[in-house]
């Protein structure tokens, strides 16, 4: 909005200020306002349609263009002449908008060859409506809810099926999104997966799990890179996931984080044999303490603690060996499923210490599993899988408007994978 017109919407609020009393009173000029702007702006585009706009002619000045043209059916001096279009009445229909329901007249032209641009023939809603609900829909919003909040704020009654019509242009976005071409390498990647509950077509709920891939890419910034859903989460479908992803054009991962999922870091190797696993030390530290009462679980967070924040695999190994000769009598099983993961543990070790903690805990992910959470704890269960992928993509689409920041200490970072994997970057390979 241009400073002029800006002046002049403060002047017309001033004046509405003066004469309203009541917020109803604001309300019903607004939407007299809205009726008003609307049916102009369509008035115009008639104008135009019939060839009476005005246009700037060379000199700046602005001439009237005549509402008809002769057309001749010859070259004939006796051709006739076809006759002209104009309008004719106008129809009115309701449309729904942020005021409320606006009853509106529509000029019609006597060929009915008019295509309204603003408000098309069969279009019930004012544009920016459907982005509202939409807006509430990624929030996790229930179609009740919606239904709700509609009729509260802007006094229209919206049915459920119109929330579905809103939404389901959703679906081609979605899959657009699911199918799009990646970047041949992406330095770190995180994977995890989130249960959710979804009616199937037998109508029998059973629960699901939403597996996430989310990325930091050659810039440092986090970016989603897809979204799969199965009934079971296991390394087999991973390894599907990691298939559809080197399908898309990811050729290489460095550095792949994920949880303890049995199998998984071998799906990893299948899939990308070059990329180094490291798993979250965060799950694995939960994980432990499964085994450990109460009164222990301090001290055995705390002699865990000295071992993944080693200054080097040696120490890991000196304090790994420490906890086993204090711990193992009492808790064996925890050194022991340690030693067993251990070449994928150590990776961080690869790296300087700034570097580790953004791979050796999958924070970055859990962060994205809050967000889906957030939004779709209101949905308890969802009444097939492509409702859910759709409100857990819309969810995400909403968060990465934030992911506007590299994460901490990307430089360093960059620097330490150029002299790991020169020959894998790709900005040392044009060079």
């Amino acid at each position: 909005m241009d400073a002029s017109l800006r002046s002049k919407a403060e002047q017309l609020a001033s004046e509405m200020a003066g004469q309203a009393r009541t917020a109803e009173d604001l309300n019903s000029l607004m939407r007299l306002m809205m009726k008003s702007a609307l049916e102009r702006m369509l008035n115009t585009e008639m104008d135009v349609h019939l060839g009476r706009a005005t246009s700037s002619t060379a000199d700046g000045t602005e001439e009237h263009l005549s509402e008809t043209t002769p057309v001749t059916s010859g070259a004939s001096t006796g051709s006739k002449r076809r006759p002209p279009n104009r309008r004719n009445g106008r129809s009115k229909k309701t449309v729904r908008g942020d005021v409320g329901d606006l009853t509106i007249a529509t000029p019609r032209d006597r060929n009915g060859t008019f295509e309204p641009q603003l408000i098309g023939k069969h279009q019930r809603r004012v544009p920016g409506f459907d982005e509202k609900i939409l807006a509430l829909y990624a929030k996790g919003m229930t179609t009740r809810d919606i239904q709700e909040i509609i009729r509260e704020l802007y006094d229209v009654e919206i049915s459920a099926t119109l929330v579905s019509e809103i939404t389901t242009d959703l679906d081609t976005e979605v899959t657009a999104w699911r199918t799009r071409p990646l970047d041949p390498v992406c330095p770190i990647v995180y994977f995890d997966g989130i249960v959710v509950h979804v009616r199937g077509a037998n109508g029998k709920v059973s629960q699901h799990t939403i597996y996430v891939a989310l990325g930091v890419n050659l810039e440092g910034h986090k970016e989603l890179l897809g979204l799969w859903l199965s009934e079971n989460e296991g390394a087999k479908f991973w390894l599907a996931c990691l298939t559809d992803l080197k399908n898309r054009g990811l050729s290489d991962i460095f550095v792949a984080c994920i949880d303890g999922l049995s199998g998984f870091a071998e799906a990893i190797h299948a899939a990308y044999p070059q990329t180094r696993v490291q798993l979250c030390i965060v799950h694995l530290v939960r994980a432990a303490l499964r085994y450990v009462s109460t009164e222990d679980s301090k001290q055995v967070t705390r002699d865990l603690k000295k071992i993944y924040q080693a200054a080097t695999v040696l120490e890991a190994e000196e304090a790994l060996e420490e906890f086993a000769q204090v711990w193992d009598a009492k808790y064996p099983t925890i050194a022991k499923q340690w030693r067993a993961k251990w070449t994928d543990i150590i990776t961080l070790f690869d790296f300087p210490p700034p570097i580790r903690k953004a791979i050796y805990t999958t924070n970055a992910i859990e962060s994205v599993n809050s967000v889906i959470r957030k939004f779709t704890r209101n949905r308890k269960i969802y009444p097939n899988e492509g409702s859910a992928l759709k409100l857990v993509y819309m969810a995400i689409h909403e968060a990465s408007k934030k992911w506007t920041m590299p994460i901490h200490h990307w430089k360093q970072a960059l620097n330490h994978f150029a002299i790991l994997y020169e020959d894998r970057l790709p900005e040392l390979n044009r060079k």
